[in-house]
């Protein structure tokens, strides 16, 4: 059942938002959202919390300053997603612009697993005998794999905004906004934003040195030049766009738009079939995001950081068509692996998955399963049910890999830990976010684990979180049916924790038609108003006369561009 609710609008700040400036349409908005002046809507580069409020920035900057007057050699070992994927590229850009040696090793998911672990440590000492190995977006976990490091001789600079454990790993400097002693008051950075924050410290250092003086030769780099890496790496990793990560991401979206991108990027927005100029953030979430993502679920995400750190338009598009082909792949994986999934509840249930009583949370396990996209079939499963849902796939030695996905109300990583103290040595490692985290755990333990995981999240679920609840922006206005409205909302940032506008009406429902054998097209009226409207995936054709809940966009079909309801639900209204 879905309960849907409208925002609570305080028709005061409304008005106070409208007489600074805002349009009407957009106070209200932002009034739903806990706006209260303009001057939160401020994305100037210059509204950015200053570096020197994230701690020990300074002292990584001292760090990496050393390394480059001493021409060290530095390894950046990144994550495997598009944060990591995003935040190792900058790094690897703003390290050389600054005359460092640099090079990367991003670890296979499938081989070494994630983080700093001593297999890693190895490998690079190995191959890439580093003096300083730096860490993006991992690492605050690694304890084993920084006391290897430290045993041959490298140093370490951890990197992460994962939260900690019990025990941090004894490196030479961590910055991480979720340290304890930390008092940055955006806690929500993402593993670019915090590697872009290191950037910013290291310039300064480096600016305090002289290392940019005339006599010097060297030309400061420009580090703005990096938004569009740092606007796609937060919104892709779905951290909560407090003020700060908004102003990241205005920036970075406001770069891409004038076409001032990376080459890699623009490369990958032209395989997606995507302007540049009309970039918004659902195209960074839901078409760019993914494409850099499937190296790193199928293959190997060292494809997606060469298409990033390229300057050379050819190369840049041949990996962005790769990329592009194994985003193809990793949906046909995914919907046989969702059709498994949904399978394997309705036997569990005895009925159909989406109307079973699945209890407050659910595990899968599959031994055919893809290691890399059961975090995508667990966050399919979790839309369709409400319910926490974990993945596994199995993967070596006994062992299996799952990945999970939280709704509201349950912080998946303290769930974990609550697991983990329940049924010492049950998880063999685990770590993650309030929304998404990954286990691994041995397959002898996994119906063990889904009855722990299943009883803790009925313990931490309130009985309201367990209700779909969808929130509107209530009813739209007729005039507001239109592009250029469309184009008002979509220039706007949105995003986790700061959701893109959802509107509610009732409509007649004038036609309707199956597409695909799964999405459902419709002819709306209100009023003496006709609509385009379209709900993918949809579960039941509605009656005659419906109250649905909608995003307002633009479809362009041949050339032609007009105004379509996306709809994300419906009921039917009584005759």
């Amino acid at each position: 059942m879905t309960d849907i609710r409208r925002r609570a609008i305080s028709p005061r700040i409304q008005w106070q938002l409208e007489q600074q400036g805002l349009h009407p349409l957009l106070a209200r908005i932002y009034a739903g959202r806990g706006i209260v002046a303009r001057s939160e809507l401020d994305y100037e580069f210059q509204s950015l919390l200053p570096p020197t409020r994230l701690a020990y920035t300074a002292e990584a900057a001292v760090l990496l300053a050393d390394a480059i007057a001493r021409q060290a050699r530095i390894l950046i070992v990144a994550d495997y997603d598009c944060d990591g994927a995003t935040a190792c590229a900058l790094g690897i850009r703003a390290l050389r612009a600054f005359g460092a040696e640099v090079d990367y090793l991003v670890p296979n998911r499938f081989t070494y697993g994630y983080g700093l672990s001593p297999d890693i440590v190895e490998l690079a000492a190995t191959t890439k005998r580093p003096d300083l190995i730096v860490t993006v977006d991992n690492g605050i976990a690694s304890v084993e794999g920084v006391a290897r490091a430290r045993q041959l001789g490298i140093a370490t600079l951890i990197t992460d905004h994962h939260l900690p454990g019990d025990h941090l790993p004894a490196a030479d400097c961590i910055v991480n906004p979720n340290l304890p002693a930390c008092s940055f008051p955006s806690k929500c950075l993402a593993g670019v934003g915090v590697m872009f924050y290191v950037m910013l410290a290291l310039r300064a250092e480096l600016r305090n040195r002289q290392w940019f003086s005339e006599a010097s030769g060297r030309s400061e780099p420009k580090l703005a030049s990096l938004l569009d890496l740092v606007a796609l790496g937060t919104v892709a990793d779905v951290v909560r766009l407090d003020h700060n990560n908004r102003v990241l991401v205005s920036q970075g979206l406001q770069r891409i738009r004038q076409g001032r991108l990376t080459t890699g990027l623009r490369a990958i927005f032209r395989a997606a079939g995507r302007s540049p100029a009309q970039a918004s953030s659902l195209d960074l979430g839901f078409m760019i995001g993914p494409r850099l993502n499937a190296a790193g679920r199928l293959s190997d995400m060292s494809l997606g950081i060469e298409c990033l750190i390229t300057d050379d338009d050819g190369r840049a598009m041949n990996i962005a068509q790769q990329l592009d082909a194994l985003n193809r792949e990793r949906r046909e994986i995914e919907a046989g692996m969702q059709e498994q999934a949904l399978t394997q509840l309705a036997q569990a249930a005895g009925e159909l998955a989406g109307e079973a009583a699945t209890g407050a949370a659910v595990s899968l396990f599959n031994g055919d399963w893809h290691q890399g996209v059961v975090g995508i079939v667990a966050a399919r499963i979790k839309e369709k049910l409400h319910r926490p849902v974990f993945a596994f796939a199995r993967g070596e030695g006994g062992e299996i890999k799952g990945s999970g996905r939280s709704i509201p109300g349950l912080h998946l990583r303290d769930a974990l830990d609550l697991v983990s103290r329940r049924a010492p040595g049950l998880l063999l490692r685990f770590g993650g976010h309030a929304m998404a985290a990954g286990v691994t755990m041995r397959e002898s333990d996994f119906a063990r684990f889904r009855e722990l995981f299943a009883h803790v999240a009925d313990e931490l679920l309130a009985a309201a979180d367990r209700a779909r609840t969808l929130e509107t922006d209530g009813g739209l206005e007729a005039a507001y049916f239109s592009i250029a409205t469309a184009r008002l909302l979509e220039a706007e940032v949105w995003g986790q924790g700061f959701p893109a506008p959802l509107f509610e009406d009732e409509f007649v429902v004038e036609s309707q038609r199956i597409l695909k054998d799964k999405h459902l097209k419709l002819r709306l009226r209100k009023g003496i108003q006709t609509l385009d409207a379209i709900q993918f995936n949809f579960a039941q054709a509605p009656g005659s006369s419906i109250r649905a809940a909608y995003r307002l966009a633009i479809n362009d079909f041949n050339g032609v561009q007009t105004p379509q309801l996306m709809i994300e639900h419906i009921e039917t209204r009584p005759a």
